[in-house]
């Protein structure tokens, strides 16, 4: 059981990891500091949102229409903080087995 609690912290980190990556990535698009019409940078932005958005869009269906402004990974990192929490303070029930 401790296996299964390693794996899903490490799945949720990996996440949180992915999501910075796409917001950062995201920024420096919309500035014009990187360029999608350079085919690994948007082979990379393809993949990542071809990742991410099956994630992003049941969040994107509850959440209000704000915009320009998405307010999905928001969202997102606060349910990961959730559940990492939730592990943690459950950590006995993995350990205990």
């Amino acid at each position: 059981m401790v296996t299964l609690y390693q794996a899903l912290q490490l799945i949720l980190q990996v996440l949180w990891f992915i999501m910075i990556v796409h917001i950062i990535m995201s920024w420096l698009i919309n500035f014009q500091v990187l360029n999608l019409r350079q085919p690994l940078i948007a082979q990379l932005w393809d993949g990542l949102n071809r990742l991410l958005e099956p994630l992003y869009g049941p969040i994107r269906n509850i959440l209000p229409n704000t915009g320009g402004l998405d307010l999905a990974p928001l969202v997102l990192f606060i349910i990961i903080i959730i559940l990492q929490r939730a592990l943690a303070n459950n950590a006995g029930f993995f350990y205990g087995m």
